[in-house]
């Protein structure tokens, strides 16, 4: 047969082969035969034992399982041996519930006014970009020009802050806006 077409083979009829492919199909369908009969009953039997003492395993295990569920019930003692109960002495709770709590909180001391610096450059053309991003951020900044040993310096701060607080809130606002390096100092407000 022809597996790819799936259609069978067109041989030429030949006298001489006719008797030849007899022959094949012939010996060929007692080998057929033979191999069907040759059953491995070892193998059989033996895996027969294997199930059966399985299954006798299986019984045996549950079969010890049940004897040791049935031992014998500790009854617990009777409730007579047990001592009373005795009565309390502590008179805390009746005291706690007509007494008051008070709390000394003590003022909170304002030191001086926060100031945060985020930048300090050479050029006003620095700060001026530094302030843009604060201003994108939400925040309102101030450039401030200091003179130092090395020159004039533009600074950008933002503040005053009444609390070192509310000027950690600020620094990471900016911190979110991927603004780094504000320092808060306690300056004077000149």
């Amino acid at each position: 047969m022809d597996y790819a077409n799936r259609k069978p083979n067109k041989q030429p009829k030949r006298g001489g082969k006719k008797k030849s492919a007899a022959r094949k199909s012939a010996s060929g369908a007692t080998r057929r035969k033979s191999e069907t009969r040759n059953v491995p009953w070892l193998i059989v039997i033996i895996a027969i034992v294997l199930i059966v003492a399985f299954a006798y395993g299986l019984v045996k295990i549950n079969g010890s399982s049940e004897s040791s569920a049935q031992q014998p019930v500790i009854q617990p003692p009777p409730k007579d041996l047990l001592p009373e109960k005795p009565e309390e002495r502590w008179q805390y709770i009746e005291e706690l519930e007509s007494k008051e709590v008070e709390v000394d909180v003590p003022e909170r001391e304002v030191g001086p006014p926060k100031l945060m610096q985020c930048g300090s450059f050479r050029q006003e053309a620095d700060a001026q970009r530094l302030r843009a991003q604060i201003a994108m951020a939400g925040l309102e900044s101030q450039i401030r020009g200091t003179t130092g040993k090395n020159g004039l310096w533009y600074r950008v701060i933002l503040g005053p802050y009444e609390t070192k607080r509310d000027a950690e809130r600020d620094r990471h606002k900016l911190q979110r806006a991927q603004i780094y390096g504000c320092a808060i100092w306690n300056w004077n407000i000149d």
